[in-house]
């Protein structure tokens, strides 16, 4: 697929077009993310996969507004944004609930920072804490949480605030296989109750097929779209769908994309550290 700009997509929520980032290092400049350009669907769940290093964490922190020293431009709903916007909602890997608050105090934290009344803060955070499974824990603090319990709290308190767009990058990468299968299910549930549009950034191609609607495929560094692959299995779809065969040619199809690239990046890194002992020698 070419990575020249997407064209204009009817119902097309988010639209990324010729992104490139470039980062000063003692090394010298690096391209992390290379004219990407896609489109998400309003009501579409998109993944993001690539091998270590290829800037799909760089494109979600762009389309997030964490990155605005970038070239090209993401709009939604065909604005143009630069920065954080309240349509956009985000997940990170790492656990960010607070310690000292109680699960419906976490949820209700963003709804707080908006003024929202007390009451109607507390209804609306623990509609949310229902929605991700965990009604009955709404007094537990995180420290009682299992970690995959801990990531619900997160997306509750993201969902909360009623985002148009759902950026999750990675959230599962620390948990183990099973339970990252049983919260894919939960996630997809609630993509499907709310019609949530969501892109997903991953380096689990499992996981990927397993919740989106397309996939897109980068390289490796320069991060660029290297494919887009449509995932046609039926929904609503759980992860017994991981056993069909089907879904066993989808990943393959997906894994041979990835294998060129990630060796890319396996070679880079060993020629990296053999450029630094024969320079420290």
């Amino acid at each position: 697929m070419s990575s020249s700009s997407p064209p204009r997509i009817a119902g097309a929520i988010l639209t990324v077009d010729d992104v490139t980032v470039r980062f000063e290092t003692p090394e010298g400049p690096v391209i992390a993310a290379d004219d990407v350009s896609f489109t998400v669907k309003d009501g579409e769940f998109l993944s993001i996969i690539g091998p270590s290093g290829c800037g799909k964490s760089t494109v979600f922190n762009v389309i997030g507004g964490l990155l605005t020293h970038h070239e090209g431009t993401v709009r939604v709903a065909g604005e143009t944004i630069n920065g954080p916007h309240q349509s956009i909602g985000m997940v990170f890997q790492e656990e960010s609930t607070f310690p000292w608050r109680t699960v419906t105090a976490n949820v209700a934290f963003p709804l707080e920072l908006t003024g929202m009344p007390k009451q109607k803060r507390i209804e609306r955070a623990r509609y949310f804490i229902k929605m991700v499974g965990l009604d009955g824990f709404e007094n537990r603090y995180p420290g009682e949480l299992s970690g995959g319990m801990r990531q619900r709290v997160s997306l509750a308190r993201t969902l909360a605030s009623e985002p148009k767009i759902l950026l999750m990058d990675e959230p599962f990468a620390a948990l183990d296989e099973q339970t990252r299968l049983l919260l894919g299910d939960k996630v997809l549930q609630i993509q499907q109750q709310l019609r949530q549009t969501t892109l997903l950034i991953t380096h689990n191609i499992t996981e990927a097929v397993q919740m989106s609607d397309r996939i897109l495929v980068m390289t490796y560094r320069p991060g660029k779209v290297k494919r887009i692959v449509d995932i046609d299995l039926p929904r609503p779809r759980t992860s017994e769908i991981v056993g069909s065969e089907a879904f066993g040619r989808y990943v393959a199809q997906i894994w041979n994309d990835l294998r060129e690239e990630a060796s890319r990046g396996l070679r880079d890194e060993e020629a990296h550290v053999l450029h630094h002992e024969a320079a420290s020698s």
